[in-house]
């Protein structure tokens, strides 16, 4: 299933001929194909929450009676045709399928990278996949990252990576790697690096800020380029609209006592959006920004439908006691 969602961002690339836009496309197509469990989703939780004053009510009355309150809230659910579990299923349906998503995209990711590096140690030249203001989609949009493939990115990238895109290389290149040193059967991330480190280009596209080289920060020290791959703004792009996606999610009914895990869950999520798609990939922070739009837009586009279902359902409702006091 990785190899076939692979193949899709290949295809849309192969069309498009950018692997930024081939991303929007890919996440688009995602997003549509579990729109449907998002619904269902949102539905079961909607109608969930139009029943806590009652579910309030059995439970105050019936909380020293465990049993009674079970049957009770059975019933009430029976009533309303509320599925306690309507909120959930179709989330657990389609997380698995998003974290084959993660991994074609890392897989096409780690393949690119892979071909970058062996592109610079032969050429002396790296072939960058650029969008908009980004330099190389492959690495992060960030002032503290340059265009060049770094050690950290190409640890990452696993063993049969490495063979798939070595198996495709012209023997003019394999010759080439040869008389680097670079074995064939033994290729990796930490061979190749201090082969990079030697290189022209590599010396030229890291060279730091000379106004400002490093940012001293509480925990750490970050490297800033003179050649920045991006300028940030994607990460916060991600945090925005993952704070706006959250502003229109519905919220489940919380127990009294939980309002502050809620709170706290509500900007969890956007700080960790900062910080996730700062340190990965343009790619993948592309993705999450897109994914966010999506997702808000969809929120607006269901409360819209919710709320005609319910004016509809109060209207047939209304005809109906009419026609019975007739």
């Amino acid at each position: 299933m990785t190899d076939f969602l692979a193949n899709i961002i290949l295809g849309i690339n192969s069309l498009v001929h950018n692997y930024g836009w081939s991303m929007v496309i890919f996440t688009i197509l995602i997003k549509l194909l579990i729109s449907p469990l998002d619904y269902k989703s949102r539905k079961g939780m909607r109608r969930t929450t139009a029943i806590q004053p009652e579910m309030a009510k059995l439970q105050k009355k019936y909380a020293n009676d465990k049993d009674k309150l079970n049957q009770k809230m059975a019933e009430l659910y029976r009533k309303e045709g509320v599925n306690p579990m309507s909120g959930c299923l179709p989330l657990l349906i389609s997380m698995p399928l998003l974290f084959i998503m993660f991994a074609a995209m890392r897989s096409v990711a780690n393949t690119e990278l892979a071909k970058q590096a062996i592109n610079l140690l032969v050429g002396g030249v790296q072939t960058n996949e650029t969008w908009l203001w980004i330099k190389n989609i492959w690495m992060p949009d960030s002032p503290f990252y340059g265009v060049i493939v770094d050690q950290n990115n190409l640890r990452m990238i696993p063993a049969d990576i490495w063979a798939k895109v070595f198996a495709t290389l012209t023997p003019e290149t394999v010759s080439s790697l040869a008389a680097l040193g670079v074995d064939a059967s033994n290729i990796s991330g930490t061979t190749l690096f201090p082969l990079l480190q030697q290189t022209q280009a590599y010396a030229a596209e890291t060279m730091l800020w000379p106004v400002l080289p490093k940012m001293n920060l509480l925990l750490t020290q970050l490297d800033i380029y003179a050649k920045p791959n991006g300028w940030f703004i994607l990460p916060i792009l991600a945090c925005v609209t993952q704070l706006l996606m959250t502003a229109t999610q519905p919220q489940q009914p919380q127990a009294e006592g939980q309002q502050g895990t809620g709170k706290f869950m509500k900007y969890f999520f956007p700080i960790f959006s900062l910080f996730i798609c700062s340190s990965y990939n343009a790619a993948f922070a592309l993705y999450w920004v897109v994914s966010n739009v999506f997702a808000w837009v969809e929120s607006l586009v269901f409360n819209l439908m919710f709320e005609a279902q319910d004016r509809a359902a109060r209207t047939g409702k209304g005809v109906k006691e009419e026609d019975s006091i007739k």
